[in-house]
């Protein structure tokens, strides 16, 4: 898989809550069929970036670019069809399982080919609970529909807030195994997640944030391995307090 030129570009942003400033980001760049890894501490601004990545929030200031256009104003449906994040902490619709996987395809008027949402459920070890009631799930079973919900739209573009927080390392590696199938796809991936062996498996390039600034980013071995920053280096260690 080719990575290719920038899909996203966020120049000079600014985004606060309040008076409060969440992130301050001078130049940020998300190559076209890349992984990147966005990693960093609880409360870093990692969730935050991935909803200015979804178009669900616009930036206080500064620009941001997708696929050469400036974003400013709500991008058309097709374009934010493009894109689809699996949030830290989704939610399900009261429905059965693969009813959960159809239904976003019906609402956007996508056919719902059954072979495939068989497959994704038996990948995700979800097929035994094709129709059981998708909110009387646990945290983690409720993470693994949203996440196979995701798939179903086969998006351009995937944000992943914490994928693989609830799961356990049997259900670490299904999750896993679908999103190199979808890098083999070409798809762009941003992974927000304080794992860093997961960011070493999954991505091309790492980011760190902090207090809602990139600290540094490189290719993912180069920044884990060698950081140019100390503050990389402390996190990595653990000797950050934060």
């Amino acid at each position: 898989m080719t990575v290719g030129a920038s899909l996203y570009r966020l120049e000079s942003i600014q985004h606060r809550y309040g008076e409060r400033v969440v992130l301050d980001i001078d130049r940020l760049d998300v190559r076209r069929g890349e992984t990147l890894a966005v990693i960093g501490p609880s409360g870093s601004g990692k969730s935050t970036l991935l909803r200015l990545l979804q178009f669900l929030e616009r930036p206080t200031e500064g620009r941001l670019w997708f696929d050469s256009v400036a974003v400013d104003a709500e991008p058309p449906v097709d374009v934010r069809r493009r894109v689809t994040t699996v949030f830290q902490r989704p939610q399900v619709l009261s429905r059965s399982v693969h009813a959960n996987l159809t239904y976003g395809l019906s609402v956007r008027g996508m056919p719902a080919h059954p072979a495939e949402i068989d497959r994704l459920l038996a990948a995700l070890g979800l097929a035994h609970l094709a129709h059981a009631a998708a909110h009387t799930l646990s945290g983690g079973e409720v993470q693994r529909v949203a996440f196979g919900r995701a798939l179903t739209f086969n998006p351009d573009v995937l944000l992943l807030d914490e994928p693989t927080a609830n799961l356990d390392p049997r259900n670490v590696r299904l999750v896993e195994h679908l999103i190199r199938e979808r890098q083999s796809q070409g798809v762009t991936i941003v992974l927000a997640t304080h794992q860093i062996f997961q960011a070493r498996r999954l991505a091309h390039r790492a980011a760190l944030l902090l207090d809602g600034q990139i600290v540094e980013a490189a290719p993912t071995a180069e920044l884990l391995d060698h950081p140019s920053d100390p503050r990389t280096r402390a996190f990595l260690t653990g000797d950050m307090i934060y």
